[in-house]
């Protein structure tokens, strides 16, 4: 069993502690936070807590860290965690700047840590499926990706200022995207062209969000084959993450959280379809087991493995992804600063 501690209690760290669970090869041993902390260990039956989550930190039990709080203290945490002795996943994005994100990769291999980097759409079974296709040869070589995440807008201070998030609709959803269309080419992403919505009163719904509401990236690889990606907070009806893979040959398409075999018409509506759908009235489609179709469960059990048989994460999971998808994100952002194309090295 590799025993586990959790840093954080709300969205992510739930997502962390069920997958954990599946697994049948963990201990949530302990868990830190600064607030929802009783209600969350009551839940997951995790027997110890502390506020302070440098003191968890000092238990010798504790193998694996889930770093699962705002984007803003991932560095902080999770280079505490690696100086501690702790292997570390790490939830998306990696950092809110590049030179975090470097400092952080450091620290692991400093001190001789695994740090993985949670991208659950690499796991996601759907898209898992779509790449086997392609390596197959089934649809030729592959010319062109769309990938997109989309919903109508977080709830989370933390989501809707630059400072917490290091961005907006960008680096908090289309970092997936991001993630993913580099694993699924196994190519470096050389170019980059963005446009976003102008943050705060220039954005086209959230005037209150001070990161962009609506962003798109245009991705060149190394082999000249061409990305686009998206990430936006102004698609109503719930979490809607396609993925489009054009080829020479043939054509994939993914409906990755709207696709759902259940059909259901209710007139008064029930508890819960999909991730941020604002109503469950009329005709839905609710999801089946979203965190095992969302990659969660599979994600969270090859990162134990890792642990436990001391491998190294698959490529697209491990530190330096996260630092590659960062990169990629924040050149993004200074394409649509500055209006031209942004050569990455």
């Amino acid at each position: 069993m590799v025993r586990v501690g959790i840093v954080g209690s709300r969205f992510s760290a739930g997502l962390h502690a069920q997958a954990y669970q599946r697994t049948g090869k963990v201990e949530l041993v302990a868990a830190s936070a600064i607030d929802n902390l009783n209600e969350f260990c009551r839940k997951y039956r995790i027997a110890d807590s502390c506020r302070d989550f440098r003191e968890m930190l000092k238990r010798d039990d504790i193998e694996l860290v889930s770093v699962c709080v705002p984007n803003f203290l991932h560095k902080e945490v999770v280079i505490a965690a690696a100086e501690s002795g702790k292997h570390v996943i790490c939830e998306k994005p990696l950092a809110t700047r590049v030179e975090d994100a470097r400092e952080m990769l450091r620290a692991a291999r400093k001190n001789r840590v695994k740090l993985m980097y949670a991208e659950d759409w690499i796991f996601a079974p759907a898209l898992r499926r779509a790449k086997s296709i392609c390596d197959e040869g089934a649809i030729g070589q592959v010319l062109y990706l769309k990938a997109k995440e989309t919903h109508p807008g977080s709830h989370s201070l933390y989501a809707q200022k630059i400072e917490y998030c290091g961005g907006g609709a960008m680096i908090h959803l289309a970092i997936h995207s991001i993630g993913f269309v580099r694993w699924f080419k196994g190519k470096e992403v050389v170019e980059v062209v963005g446009k976003v919505s102008g943050g705060a009163r220039d954005n086209l719904k959230h005037h209150n969000f001070e990161g962009e509401d609506w962003g798109v990236g245009i991705l060149t690889f190394e082999d000249k084959s061409q990305a686009l990606v998206e990430g936006n907070y102004i698609t109503c009806g719930g979490l809607d993450d396609v993925v489009e893979i054009y080829g020479s040959k043939g054509v994939i398409k993914i409906d990755l959280t709207q696709g759902s075999p259940l059909s259901v018409y209710s007139l008064d509506g029930y508890s819960y379809a999909i991730e941020k759908a604002e109503m469950t009235k009329g005709w839905t489609k609710p999801a089946v087991d979203e965190e095992a179709s969302l990659g969660y469960i599979d994600e969270i059990a090859h990162f134990v493995d890792c642990v436990a048989e001391d491998k190294e994460p698959q490529p697209g999971m491990r530190g330096e992804d996260g630092l590659k998808a960062l990169e990629v994100t924040m050149a993004i952002y200074k394409s649509a600063q500055e209006g031209r194309t942004i050569k990455i090295r």
